[in-house]
């Protein structure tokens, strides 16, 4: 499963991690786990958590161990009816444009 559509408009591995998060559900990862889920360096997946965390995008515990979780917000919920598109190769242009 993957972030709801409004979220995936960041920059790569905060979308993969949140990517990674959503499918995790309630058990949610460690930062390990983390790194070994996304395509990039630590140093890139600590700055992306780090943007994520500022924007309410995750939730982090701490009790025995450091877990990350994806906010409730973020995942999409699995009953709702699945927005299909239909446009051709236009529309899709324009919606990747912004226009």
């Amino acid at each position: 499963m993957a972030a709801k559509p409004e979220y995936r408009d960041r920059p790569d591995v905060e979308v993969a991690l949140l990517d990674a998060l959503v499918d995790r559900g309630d058990e949610g990862m460690t930062v390990l786990e983390l790194r070994a889920a996304v395509d990039a360096d630590i140093d890139a997946v600590e700055e992306a958590l780090s943007a994520l965390k500022e924007d309410s995008l995750i939730t982090v515990e701490s009790e025995e161990s450091v877990r990350v979780y994806a906010h409730d917000r973020v995942i999409p919920d699995p009953d709702a009816p699945s927005e299909e598109r239909h446009g051709g190769l236009v529309d899709t242009i324009r919606d990747r444009l912004g226009l």
